[in-house]
């Protein structure tokens, strides 16, 4: 269940993964299955390939891409998703959601 996501932050994230761009959307989320984790990071584009290269430099297997729909997107929580927002600069989704 997500929150803490304004409708043009979602808005923009799609249109950059339609694009072709690697793009991140950070939310508040709550899943049972992943106890302690209230943020996860969605990091889309629609070039499977250049999502996946872009997953490899941080470990992440292109088997865990989420094809949801027209967004595919690797799920980012826990220590990965401050690590990886910092390499990436993502200053802005760090300081919103005090990651």
């Amino acid at each position: 269940m997500a929150f803490g996501l304004k409708r043009q932050e979602l808005i923009r994230w799609k249109q950059e993964v339609r694009k072709g761009n690697i793009a991140f959307l950070t939310h508040y989320w709550q899943d049972p299955r992943f106890p302690g984790c209230y943020t996860v990071t969605k990091v889309g584009c629609s070039d499977i390939n250049k999502l996946a290269a872009w997953g490899f430099r941080y470990g992440l297997r292109k088997e865990w891409i989420d094809h949801h729909q027209d967004y595919p997107h690797f799920d980012l929580f826990g220590k990965n998703q401050k690590e990886i927002l910092q390499k990436e600069q993502q200053w802005g989704q760090i300081k919103q959601f005090d990651l």
